[in-house]
């Protein structure tokens, strides 16, 4: 079994809900071990839309990275994801963070992900569940990684 951290968001309908519904989606597959706080956040990239709710979940999973991009875009899908434009408004969006401490380039999947380290939204979140753990590539914990951006705007929201 791999330890993999998944990267949930999501700006339109019931936003607490969209998030559980996105997590109860992913068994048995996928084996949910922990859970970060729930954080609201401001628009990233496209900011003329509505605030997003955003978490980390580390899991267990048997499915290869590829296998895992493809399960992960099929429950996007069956929540109600409509591709738009990139950065904008979605149901649900669930990122690949971390695939154990795999570092992956290909077309359509790279792990680590590829701005992890820009986004706070993402960064706060993965804190909660591995401070400590030292990104594969930039060789700095997520601790670290967290005091490079602006944690100003993102928040604690009660689910």
């Amino acid at each position: 079994m791999s330890i993999i951290y998944i990267a949930l968001g999501t700006n339109l309908g019931d936003r607490a809900e969209n998030l559980r519904s996105a997590i109860d989606s992913l068994s048995p597959e996928l084996r949910v071990t922990q859970e970060s706080t729930v954080y609201e956040t401001p628009p990233w990239g496209y900011e003329d839309q509505p605030a997003f709710l955003n978490m980390v979940i580390e899991a267990e999973t048997s499915l290869e990275p590829r296998a895992l991009l493809d399960f992960l875009k099929k429950r996007e899908s069956d929540l109600g994801r409509v591709k738009n434009f990139r950065n904008g408004p979605r149901q649900i969006d669930l990122d690949i963070l971390f695939y154990d401490d795999l570092v992956l380039n290909e077309e359509m999947l790279i792990i680590p992900h590829p701005r992890l380290h820009e986004r706070a939204f993402v960064l706060v979140p993965l804190a909660d569940l591995i401070p400590e753990f030292e990104h594969p590539l930039f060789k700095k914990s997520v601790a670290a990684l967290l005091k490079d951006v602006d944690c100003n705007e993102i928040t604690p929201f009660s689910v």
